[in-house]
């Protein structure tokens, strides 16, 4: 059970992040809905409520928005200030195959969202997680990480950008992230794992374009063939609620087992040196 327990979940307003925001409530935990739309947020918090019969209070959120540094550094101050503990932290948000934009610092949006936004909120939260030891970050990753490398010339697309390259390039990010981090922190009651949810119906896929006339068998086919959000969420709310994963330290799971990695994804070298250009880019080392 997650009673009494403070749970941090980025994107919670549709797809995966409300999927798992009802999974904790129904756990009886407390989550912050951390969103870039307040409206879509707040609908989404009543939609949870009316499905799961939770109270008012198990819900609360706050606007995040991933693609400017000063929003996460605004989020984090705010948390620091008003939540006495936090016990998990779910970077789940991203943006998937959009076209090429930048964020409010001048990072591809897609690298700077599923990556660098995440790598600046974690480590401003860091020290609230582990005052709250024994306590646990969950990265949302994807099994598309497998077609990514780190191009640290280019990490902002501008010589060259393929959508899909950059959103796998940004999950591969998120797994040599974890990796890094759990190294980190080692010792500190804090793990970090990541999960990858597989296919899911979602609205991630809102950049992709599909012929209208091949729609309606798209829609069909995504029914039968892709999870449910819900069944999207089991991985993430397994690895963030269960006993069995207590001491588990940066592992990557997938259906609620842990998964075997590809070795670009466990490379230490790579997680450094990733981490120190990560930590220059979001300014925490000038």
């Amino acid at each position: 059970m997650m009673k009494g327990k403070t749970v941090i979940v980025t994107g919670a307003n549709s797809g995966i992040g409300k999927a798992t925001a009802a999974g904790i409530v129904k756990l009886q935990g407390r989550v912050i809905m951390a969103c870039r739309d307040l409206d879509k947020a707040e609908e989404a918090a009543r939609d949870i409520q009316q499905g799961t019969g939770a109270e008012s209070t198990q819900l609360v959120v706050k606007r995040l928005d991933l693609a400017s540094l000063t929003s996460v550094r605004a989020f984090c101050e705010d948390v620091i200030k008003e939540e006495p503990r936090l016990d998990v932290l779910i970077n789940n948000a991203g943006i998937y195959q959009c076209p090429y934009t930048r964020t409010e610092d001048g990072f591809e949006m897609q690298f700077g969202v599923n990556h660098l936004g995440h790598f600046l909120l974690t480590h401003l939260l860091l020290d609230l997680l582990k005052r709250s030891a024994p306590s646990r970050i969950v990265v949302v990753s994807s099994k598309l990480y497998k077609h990514g490398y780190i191009n640290f010339e280019d990490l902002s697309s501008e010589k060259s950008y393929d959508k899909a390259f950059a959103y796998s390039r940004s999950k591969l990010a998120n797994l040599l992230f974890t990796c890094e981090l759990a190294r980190r922190l080692e010792g500190s009651g804090v793990t970090v794992n990541a999960v990858t949810p597989g296919i899911v119906r979602t609205n991630l896929g809102r950049h992709v374009h599909i012929p209208v006339l091949v729609r309606p068998l798209f829609d069909l086919l995504s029914r039968s063939l892709f999870r449910s959000p819900e069944e999207g969420a089991q991985t993430s709310v397994y690895v963030a609620s269960s006993p069995d994963v207590d001491s588990v330290q940066g592992k990557c799971f997938a259906d609620c087992q842990p998964q075997v990695l590809l070795d670009k994804a466990t490379d230490q070298e790579l997680a450094a040196k990733l981490w120190d250009i990560s930590e220059v880019m979001v300014g925490i080392i000038t």
